[in-house]
């Protein structure tokens, strides 16, 4: 294949993993992934730590030729019987979607009463987004969205895909990974910057659940220099799917119990059409830092033009394209995502703890 016409030379988000984590955004408590039973097994384990129990009809070589009706609609059966499921789904891989299996077929023969839908869905799709619509369109034919709740998600999923081909790590072929800049290196530079009486701006722009770990980093500044000149802006206003709303209501009541007031600007799942009303925000504060966790990328680079920016995320794709932006310092948080799963309560991050500890 030509270089023209390749678009992406790293792996990318899985269509069927965005189906899972979607399907558990809306309340379902279990989960049929329909064929082998390695489909997508990382992301499914992690998900049962959220509370949301995952099977398979783990079809063997056989059945990708015969086809596996009978053990979808038996483990429909089992998941019903042994866990008293308030919402169901079946979420179709590459090989039940090549084969050709009826999912909808499937959930009405096993004679389930549990709220089901069946996910049409395969890891073929360019951009993983099409997960995220297979689910909730059924999700709100089953009434378990509205359709102007299913307008809006789609409208955000498209701006949040223009982001990461404008400024993040699906904007060229291939991106070099980096650990980014350490953290004592950007602790010490915030501290120095607080001390010297700068003003600054502290803004989380977090995608969903991710929001438990980076809310931490705006806290451990809090509590290092509580008088400094600082503005803190959060995006957790209570909007979205079920869960997405509740860790809303959960973070910013924990860190307003801290101590910390900020400013709300957007929800957690608009992180990707957040950019230019955060934007705004920082041009009416006019700080001369900004210190951004979460989708930094997201902010214009216009709206933080002389502006000293240090930026934190958890994408080492990330770090090449935000300092090719301007951001001075930049910071991964690893293995951010599998910590943020299944928990209630904000989590101490790694800069978090390096700020506390030079404090």
């Amino acid at each position: 294949m030509a270089l023209k016409t390749m678009k992406y030379m790293q792996p990318r988000p899985s269509s069927i993993v965005a189906a899972l984590y979607t399907a558990r955004d809306l309340g379902v408590d279990v989960s049929v992934l329909h064929g082998p039973s390695g489909c997508s097994f990382k992301h499914a384990r992690l998900l049962e730590e959220d509370g949301m129990r995952v099977l398979t009809t783990s079809l063997a070589d056989h059945e990708f030729i015969f086809g596996g009706q009978q053990p979808l609609e038996a483990v429909l059966q089992y998941a019903e019987r042994t866990f008293s499921p308030r919402r169901m789904a079946v979420i179709g891989t590459c090989v039940s979607m090549i084969i050709g299996e009826d999912l909808q077929a499937a959930i009405r023969n096993s004679g389930i009463v549990t709220p089901t839908i069946a996910i049409e869905i395969h890891a073929g799709y360019p951009e993983n987004i099409a997960g995220v619509i297979a689910t909730l369109e059924p999700a709100a034919a089953q009434g378990w969205i509205s359709q102007e709740e299913l307008e809006r998600q789609k409208f955000l999923l498209g701006k949040a895909n223009e982001v990461e081909r404008l400024r993040g790590a699906a904007s060229r072929p291939y991106i070099e990974p980096s650990r980014g800049d350490l953290k004592h290196v950007a602790a010490e530079r915030l501290l120095s910057l607080l001390d010297s009486g700068k003003r600054g701006v502290a803004i989380m722009n977090a995608k969903k659940e991710t929001a438990y770990m980076f809310a931490d980093e705006l806290l451990a500044l809090h509590d290092a220099r509580p008088a400094a000149d600082i503005t803190f802006v959060a995006n957790l206003e209570e909007r979205g799917l079920p869960k997405v709303r509740e860790d809303a209501r959960r973070i910013r009541t924990e860190m307003e119990g801290r101590g910390l007031d900020m400013q709300l600007c957007g929800a957690l799942d608009e992180y990707g059409a957040n950019g230019e009303a955060l934007g705004e925000v920082i041009r009416s504060i006019s700080p001369e830092f900004a210190f951004i966790v979460g989708v930094p990328h997201a902010i214009p680079p216009s709206a933080l033009h002389g502006i000293e920016c240090i930026s934190v995320t958890n994408g080492p794709r990330q770090v090449e394209p935000l300092r090719e932006q301007g951001h001075r310092i930049v910071v991964v948080e690893v293995d951010l995502h599998p910590r943020t799963l299944g928990v209630k309560n904000i989590v101490e991050s790694e800069l978090g703890a390096v700020i506390r500890s030079m404090a």
